[in-house]
């Protein structure tokens, strides 16, 4: 048999000039870890990361839970596990989702390396190049960098302070000329917007999707961090009108450098894709996180016990930023009220785009993510999301005086990129 030789031309191909996949074109750096990067001058006030407020962190209790972890769990906590996670901590998730009027089973729940794991491998088992995906509008930013990857469009339905709007969800679905793949949907103190999807509309979202066999994601991070009243019982609780998938955190009850989160899939071909797909991508949630993690909430009174000190700082924060705003801003700044959560979402209007509005603000030494890239294409610029969780109360005074200066500053100008 003739053997077949492949001639290689020295000038096409050079180990300075990978050739990337097409789909590489569409990984682009996080705008906010870019903008971290920016906050990390020790005099520069920072509303842009996602962060908790790292000084409320139960350092002891971890640091205890990992004492009881290796002492309860020995070498097995330090051993490889099974793709779904540990049995421990997946029964704790379903008794969780169950005790929230979400019936849930233990073999429902995979493990994940974060929220953001599970973003990504939701996607990988759904989207082709081209595919739709259904989401609101402004999104959560992290959301949308995972879909990218897989080179989908995008079918974005308007929110406002009662969340996601089903007529306008309903109309956009009937119109669309190809089904899309699934709605991605952050009902509970949104990212970026803060606002919280009000119970009527949880129950025709579901029934909206249902009646189109369009499934949902459910991403719910932010839950446990309501200012007064929980919020109105997760999608999830509806599942069985439809095909809902749900995406819960340590990162918010704990601490973020865990890098526990659960993915929760009702639906057994859907499950059984996404664990071959971790198993591609990294065989299991690391076992010694899941332990810990595990350790750390064998207490529920402890968990509220903390749960609650952290949903009074963050509240106290939040106001203390709306006093500010309502004090220092000029008058065409309108900002929304959050019931929970990490975020407002403040709009300087028509004629202004936050992305000049930001690099006057960064020379007076505070950020804050612009809102376009929660839009798909950067189609609006008049927003912007401000962390309130990550400064104490003087911090956020000082730095939302500092933004107000900046805004004024800023004339309107005449664009095609104007919001």
């Amino acid at each position: 048999m003739r053997q077949q030789v492949f001639e290689v031309d020295s000038q096409a191909a050079s180990p300075a000039e990978p050739r990337f996949a097409r789909r590489a074109a569409n990984l682009q750096p996080s705008v906010i870890r870019e903008l971290l990067k920016a906050a990390q001058q020790p005099d520069t006030i920072s509303f842009g990361g996602g962060l908790p407020a790292a000084e409320l962190f139960p350092l002891e209790a971890i640091a205890q839970a990992q004492a009881r972890a290796l002492q309860q769990r020995g070498a097995a906590a330090l051993q490889y596990s099974v793709t779904e996670g540990i049995p421990s901590l997946r029964a704790w998730v379903a008794d969780r989702l169950t005790d929230r009027g979400s019936g849930c089973a233990f073999e429902h729940v995979i493990v994940t390396a974060g929220s953001q794991q599970g973003l990504d491998l939701y996607a990988r088992v759904f989207l082709d190049p081209g595919d739709v995906v259904v989401i609101e509008a402004p999104a959560y930013l992290g959301a949308i960098q995972a879909f990218n990857a897989y080179e989908p469009r995008y079918l974005t339905i308007p929110s406002n302070d009662g969340g996601i709007d089903p007529d306008a969800l309903q109309a956009k679905l009937r119109s669309a000329p190809v089904l899309p793949k699934f709605l991605y949907i952050v009902p509970n103190y949104a990212n970026p917007s803060g606002v919280t999807l009000r119970a009527e509309r949880r129950d025709r979202v579901v029934e909206i999707c249902a009646r189109f066999g369009l499934p949902i994601l459910e991403d719910d991070p932010y839950g446990d961090l309501f200012f007064s009243e929980p919020p109105p019982a997760p999608l999830f609780a509806r599942q069985a009108a439809g095909n809902i998938s749900y995406l819960g955190t340590a990162s918010k009850m704990a601490a973020p450098g865990l890098r526990v989160a659960w993915l929760v899939v009702p639906d057994a071909r859907l499950r059984a894709k996404i664990v071959a797909a971790k198993q591609g991508a990294d065989l299991h949630t690391g076992t010694y996180a899941q332990e810990i993690f595990r350790a750390f909430v064998d207490d529920d009174a402890r968990l509220e016990s903390h749960l609650a000190m952290v949903r009074d700082a963050y509240r106290m924060r939040s106001d203390a930023m709306r006093a500010a705003l309502a004090a220092n801003m000029p008058s065409h700044v309108r900002w929304n009220v959050p019931e929970g959560g990490m975020f407002l979402w403040a709009s300087v209007g028509a004629g202004l785009d936050t992305e000049r509005v930001f690099e006057n603000a960064l020379r007076d030494g505070v950020v804050f993510v612009p809102g376009r890239p929660f839009y798909p294409g950067g189609s609006r610029g008049d927003g912007m999301r401000l962390n309130f969780t990550a400064m104490d109360a003087a911090r956020i005074r000082d730095g939302i005086e500092r933004l107000a200066r900046a805004i004024a500053r800023t004339p309107p100008f005449a664009s095609k990129r104007s919001a």
